[in-house]
């Protein structure tokens, strides 16, 4: 596999002092368990740079830039990640093939050489871990799906995935919380465009998608919805279960799909969950990966 070093861009955001901690720990990794990878420029979004101040991130070489989220779509769950997604594509250079965000609830273990996207893909991307909102394969179109479909421009779609955690068959529906697109796709900034005709949709925000359960998902289906439809089926990568494993969830993973230490995986996905190894007393963590999270526990804002 040649890799595109030169050409990976990771991307991810802040908005708080714990986020600002989590965007080093991300960074940090990369540089550190990156392999082949660890040179690749990071871009940091700020969406609130007068109290999360990231400056000191420059010794890992990470770029910030601020981050203003149209008036539309402020007040939106989530909306400040589509919107840094659209501008980190629009800003990518034309030698940039692979796009990865990485939300700050994510870190790096081992180089995520499948980020890097080549020639053969386009994307590279996880199924869901549970359903929540996803629409299993067997039954019809409900309201919130189909403004969603309608947004994206079709009736349905015909690939289905199978959730890591609660194993169901769903209508495509991808995790977002660490994937690679390809910039020259245009699809992040559609993204944005579909995120913000639905979010000021108000008959589709007082019907279909008013609870908070939809709401804080409606960005991760519409992604989906994208995903299949923009692109050719040959051309998504699916990613194998130590991208993105949900370590916040890892109580409820089957124990034949368990990891068992967190250094066999990739990308680890930890939402609220510690990543302090002293805590962590579900999962082996060993050297030299359970004394560099050590050093960065001890960095965590109170």
């Amino acid at each position: 596999m040649r890799l595109h070093a030169d050409q990976t861009l990771f991307v991810t955001w802040v908005y708080s002092p714990r986020q600002k901690w989590a965007a080093r720990l991300i960074a940090d990794s990369i540089r550190t368990f990156g392999g082949e990878l660890s040179d690749c420029p990071i871009w940091l979004f700020e969406a609130n740079p007068q109290q999360v101040p990231c400056g000191d991130l420059g010794s890992l070489g990470v770029r910030v830039l601020p981050l203003t989220v149209p008036e539309s779509v402020r007040h939106y769950v989530l909306a400040p990640k589509v919107y840094a997604c659209a501008q980190a594509e629009a800003l990518a250079t034309p030698d940039i093939q692979s796009l990865v965000w990485l939300s700050p609830a994510c870190f790096v273990v081992k180089p995520p050489l499948l980020f890097d996207l080549g020639a053969s893909f386009d994307t590279a991307v996880r199924p869901v871990h549970i359903q929540n909102v996803g629409l299993l394969a067997t039954e019809p179109v409900d309201a919130f799906w189909r403004g969603v479909y309608d947004a994206v421009g079709v009736d349905d779609v015909e690939t289905t995935v199978e959730s890591y955690v609660d194993v169901q068959r769903l209508r495509a529906y991808f995790n977002s919380a660490a994937f690679a697109v390809r910039p020259s796709t245009g699809l992040l900034r559609r993204w944005f465009e579909c995120f913000e005709t639905l979010v000021r949709d108000d008959a589709y925000q007082a019907g279909p998608c008013r609870d908070e359960w939809h709401q804080v998902f409606l960005h991760q289906v519409i992604l989906s919805a994208l995903l299949v439809t923009m692109l050719e089926p040959e051309r998504i990568r699916i990613l194998p279960p130590d991208y993105g494993y949900p370590y916040n969830l890892h109580g409820s993973v089957r124990p034949d799909r368990r990891a068992s230490a967190l250094d066999e995986l990739v990308c680890v996905i930890y939402e609220e969950r510690s990543v302090d190894p002293r805590q962590m007393d579900d999962i082996e963590v060993h050297e030299p990966l359970r004394s560099w999270l050590l050093g960065h526990a001890e960095l965590l804002p109170g």
